[in-house]
């Protein structure tokens, strides 16, 4: 596997594209779609070999290929047209790391037209970029080429949330104990580390502020005072809020997808925004989440 050093400077693979994409419509997301191999995409690897009874590993071998239907899926890029909406958003200037700024701002829109399509299509802007080497993103009509890693939302409801501290992966499962979905994720941190235990779904809000509180949370540099940030997918918990029976704790998006699984959080769990929507459509409140080693 390529340090991550090695993988900034290659270029996304093909055969890489076309194997997450195939991971992603079966519900076991490798994050970002973005051609590399990486820890993400091998997670997702050896959770759909795990799950279809393939053995354990993270290699693709000819039983996984067959079973994702490599040789009968063609469509992994397809064109897409810029709507009218997508000319005309109204994009926010560069984010501030800093809270206090952010939370002068009257949204936390995306930055950039590639930021916003990659993340609606599940792609790093790399590839996206890849692919779109000289679109006018800005211009209704213009075709892009996209990556179709849609899925159905599974008709079967979560009734329990997994998060595995040790691998950084949150899966959901059935009422018979069958995996569903599984998705890659940062967990806590040695700093302020994730609940242990059981706890409940408490509630969903999408689209939500963010609020900061320096004494029952942690304190962002210089910040001492409440603040509350506006919505938007660049929010500090992202376009999702799955919040737990255990005060201040959910599971929530991400503003930053290409750090699922190589950054920190302050405690909660953090998938991309893409990832922590699709979970949402799978529980309410109740349902259980397991915090496990």
């Amino acid at each position: 596997m390529p340090t991550s050093s090695n993988a900034r400077k290659a270029k996304p693979a093909a055969a890489l594209v076309k194997m997450q994409t195939l991971l992603a419509r079966q519900g076991i997301s490798p994050g970002e779609i973005d051609g590399m191999d990486g820890e993400n995409y091998r997670k997702a690897i050896a959770q759909y070999r795990r799950r279809e009874n393939l053995g354990s590993g993270d290699v693709v071998d000819e039983a996984t290929w067959r079973a994702l239907g490599g040789d009968r899926s063609q469509d992994i890029v397809i064109s897409y047209s810029v709507a009218k909406a997508d000319a005309r958003y109204v994009f926010s200037k560069p984010i501030p790391r800093d809270y206090a700024r952010q939370a002068r701002m009257r949204r936390l829109a995306y930055s950039s037209a590639p930021e916003m399509f990659a993340e609606r299509f599940r792609m790093g802007k790399g590839l996206f970029r890849a692919l779109n080497p000289r679109a006018h993103y800005r211009v209704a009509g213009t075709a892009l080429q996209v990556i179709a890693a849609e899925r159905a939302v599974p008709g079967a409801e979560a009734t329990l949330i997994k998060a595995d501290k040790r691998t950084g992966i949150v899966a959901a499962y059935g009422s018979q104990g069958e995996m569903i979905a599984s998705y890659p994720a940062t967990i806590g941190s040695s700093d302020t580390p994730s609940p242990e235990g059981e706890y409940q779904v408490a509630r969903i809000v999408r689209q939500p502020t963010y609020h900061y509180d320096p004494v029952k949370n942690f304190q962002q540099g210089r910040n001492t005072r409440r603040l509350v940030l506006p919505r938007g997918p660049n929010n500090p918990v992202g376009s999702i809020w799955i919040g737990l029976s255990k005060p201040t704790f959910g599971i929530h998006g991400t503003p930053e997808p290409s750090r699922i699984g190589k950054a920190s959080s302050h405690g909660c769990v953090r998938l991309t925004n893409w990832d922590a929507e699709d979970l949402a459509r799978m529980v309410k409140p109740g349902t259980v989440v397991r915090f496990t080693e």
